[in-house]
């Protein structure tokens, strides 16, 4: 039976003040290590160790802050109990991330006119997968090996194409020049300092994907809260919502995340994530919305291992 809607919300708790707790103490480290050239394994897309599928929504986020927590390489992940009838089993000690996997709900109620209505939604689940560095086993390393693209597969000159041509479609144009990179709500445009301004290709990319995660908040999309002043509450939120969405679009695009930020905005993020655990998730939905408008996800093969993937239903006690 699935648990009602006040149960997950008390089951899940404990997991998202445990994921802000770590993610504030790399803020207090001055670290925010989730950003990277990309150069990772398995083009650095977050997958099923088992089945080799990609998850997906906004999942990928909370694992490369996962993998970011362990300081470990490889994106690969499983749930407990299908890794156990392999005999792989979790190191000890070791700790599991907590994704979201998808339950649908329905109701049918009765109008006053003795019409039915259904009514159907969506939540979601805090479900446990361990990272392969956290696990050990027989048969672990053939499956590292299975995964493991070959050399020729990993990304070339392709998602720099793909990137250029994903962020000259979006609608908010850019202009070039000048020695800074923002946003202007006001007119709705982008800036960016000349092409040649930047080291490479992917720092050119990932600063005008996170401009562009901006303006997808603006009155005529999105609509998120873009009113607050510099060390604000929501100019920090806002500035969150970017950042986490460019770890998303970097892996969506395979570019990366080569991006550098101040002090003080990581000061501002921590204050923010002090208000409650579940800000946190609220910028990842929204970093995730911003991501999809920018970069659809593409659809899965199968609508029913596309579920599955999101998570793997298995529980550890």
């Amino acid at each position: 039976m699935a648990a009602s809607p006040k149960s997950r919300s008390k089951s899940s708790a404990p997991s998202e003040e445990a994921l802000v707790r770590d993610l504030i103490e790399l803020l207090e480290a001055g670290s925010t290590p989730w950003r990277k050239p990309w150069d990772c394994h398995s083009g650095g897309v977050h997958i099923n160790l088992l089945t080799g599928r990609a998850y997906r929504g906004s999942n990928p986020i909370l694992l490369e802050l996962g993998m970011a927590m362990r300081g470990a390489e490889l994106p690969f992940w499983c749930g407990f109990a299908e890794a156990k009838k392999l005999g792989i089993f979790p190191r000890k000690g070791s700790k599991s991330v907590r994704i979201l996997r998808p339950q649908l709900h329905s109701s049918e109620k009765e109008a006053a006119s003795g019409e039915k209505v259904f009514h159907s939604w969506a939540s979601y689940r805090p479900v446990p997968v361990f990272n392969a560095c956290d696990l050990e086993g027989d048969a672990l390393a053939r499956l590292i090996a299975a995964r493991m693209p070959a050399p020729e597969a990993r990304p070339g000159i392709e998602p720099i194409a793909r990137a250029e041509q994903v962020l000259s479609a979006w609608p908010v144009p850019a202009s070039w020049g000048g020695e800074r990179a923002f946003y202007s709500t006001s007119s709705d445009r982008i800036q960016l300092p000349l092409r040649e301004s930047f080291h490479g290709a992917a720092a050119l990319y990932a600063t005008w994907g996170h401009e562009a995660i901006h303006s997808t908040g603006h009155a005529s999309r999105l609509k998120r809260d873009q009113s607050g002043a510099f060390g604000s509450s929501s100019y920090a939120r806002e500035e969150l919502v970017a950042e986490l969405g460019s770890v998303l679009l970097g892996q969506r695009l395979q570019i990366g995340c080569e991006l550098t930020n101040h002090a003080a905005y990581l000061q501002s993020w921590i204050s923010v994530l002090h208000e409650s655990p579940k800000v946190l998730l609220k910028v990842i939905s929204a970093a995730r919305q911003a991501v999809d408008a920018i970069c659809p996800e593409a659809e899965a093969p199968n609508a029913a291992l596309a579920e599955q993937e999101l998570s793997i239903s298995a529980e550890r006690t």
